[in-house]
């Protein structure tokens, strides 16, 4: 058997677990970064060349031990708490030559990530481009949302807008600049969010799009738009963008969602424009998945990301 190829140079691959579970309205997403540990990720990115460690989990508050104190935001302060810890080990990461890989734990964690990205290419005087993949445009704020729930809000919150606890936590603002920003395989939107997206003028690329132009168009486009005079882009991908068929065991899934090829084309892209800074997978939830099959999906995709190929 021929073994795997890399279309990559070898990296320093460092693992950061968030077992965030204070964004969503539905439990289980804490067990995300556990559920892809046991899935076998350390062995299968070593195998591509990669070295590999494993920083631990990012200390996260469980809901059972707080309270809500603003129903429009609900456990804000501890999710920004979380995400400045978030901030700081990301940076730690590249101040090593490392490449960050970032498991939650629900999607309100890119806050911190990108806070850290954002800042550590400021202070270089370059700025960050993002890849958001996702059923949902993660672009409420307090004000537009219908559920309080802040894993809806974090795109918003990086490009500027939404309450100052996450649009503040990096030392760039916005942490990432509208037009360097691309939203891909959105399926099912708030009416509120969907107004906030047209006011911002990201770039979104919504499954209709997928199915008419093709995936290879949309993230080739989608590429170009991040990478504008950045530094390279950070890629966040939400496991609810994949189609519940493929990646059942997700924290809100939604039918019609990216397929099986079509996800690893996402990240195949990403991987052989060598312009990936870090990357982010979230969402995923052991309670609702099939014998941790979410989870494998995940490692596969991570894999591609890193330079996995066929041949």
């Amino acid at each position: 058997m021929i073994p795997p190829a890399s279309t990559l140079t070898p990296r320093k691959v460092c693992l950061l677990g968030v077992p965030m579970d204070l964004g969503g309205g539905r439990r289980g997403v804490d067990m995300g970064p556990s559920a892809l540990r046991i899935a076998g990720l350390e062995d299968a990115l070593r195998s591509l060349g990669h070295s590999f460690e494993d920083l631990g989990n990012v200390g996260v508050s469980a809901p059972e031990l707080r309270q809500v104190t603003d129903p429009r935001a609900r456990f804000l302060p501890e999710i920004a708490r979380c995400c400045r810890r978030l901030r700081a080990r990301v940076e730690r990461v590249l101040d090593v030559g490392g490449f960050p890989l970032v498991v939650g734990g629900d999607h309100s964690i890119a806050c911190g990530t990108l806070a850290g990205l954002s800042s550590w290419h400021h202070r270089r005087g370059a700025r960050i481009g993002l890849i958001w993949f996702d059923a949902h445009g993660d672009f409420n704020t307090p004000e537009s949302s219908p559920t309080g729930n802040v894993h809806g809000m974090p795109l918003a919150a990086s490009l500027g807008l939404g309450a100052e606890e996450l649009t503040r936590l990096g030392e760039r603002f916005p942490m990432v600049d509208a037009r360097n920003a691309v939203l891909v395989g959105i399926h099912q939107l708030d009416a509120g969010e969907r107004a906030l997206i047209r006011e911002a003028g990201i770039k979104a690329y919504t499954m209709r799009d997928i199915d008419m132009l093709g995936i290879h168009r949309v993230m080739r486009e989608a590429i170009e738009i991040a990478t504008d005079g950045t530094a390279g882009f950070h890629l966040s991908y939400d496991m609810d963008g994949c189609d519940p068929t493929v990646a059942p065991g997700v924290g809100t899934p939604v039918p019609g969602g990216a397929s099986y090829r079509e996800s690893h084309l996402v990240m195949e892209h990403a991987a052989e424009s060598g312009q990936l800074l870090g990357l982010e997978i979230t969402e995923i939830n052991p309670i609702l998945d099939v014998a941790n099959r979410t989870a494998a999906f995940a490692v596969e995709l991570i894999g591609s990301a890193l330079g996995k190929q066929i041949l």
